[in-house]
C-alpha cells in the first residue's frame, strides 16, 4: 500500500505553490544561458497587465502595471 504524502509533488511537500517553483526552475535555467541568449530571455520574463477598480458596478480608469520595480 502506498502511502499518500509518495504522491504529493516536491515543491507542494516544500510548502510551494508551482508557480513559485516555475518561476525558481525558469531563473536557474536563464542564469545558465550564455550571451546573447541570457539578455533576450532576460527581455521576456517582463510582465504588463491592466487594473481596473470597480466602483458602484462600473469600471474606473485602467491602469497598466509591470512586474518589474523599476518600471
Amino acid at each position: 500500500m502506498a502511502s499518500t504524502a509518495a504522491a504529493v509533488p516536491f515543491w507542494r511537500a516544500a510548502g510551494m505553490t508551482y508557480i513559485t517553483y516555475s518561476n525558481i526552475c525558469a531563473s536557474l535555467v536563464r542564469g545558465c544561458l550564455k550571451e546573447p541568449y541570457r539578455s533576450e530571455a532576460v527581455s521576456r520574463e517582463k510582465v504588463h497587465f491592466i487594473v481596473s477598480k470597480w466602483a458602484d458596478g462600473k469600471p474606473e480608469k485602467p491602469s497598466i502595471r509591470s512586474d518589474s520595480p523599476e518600471a
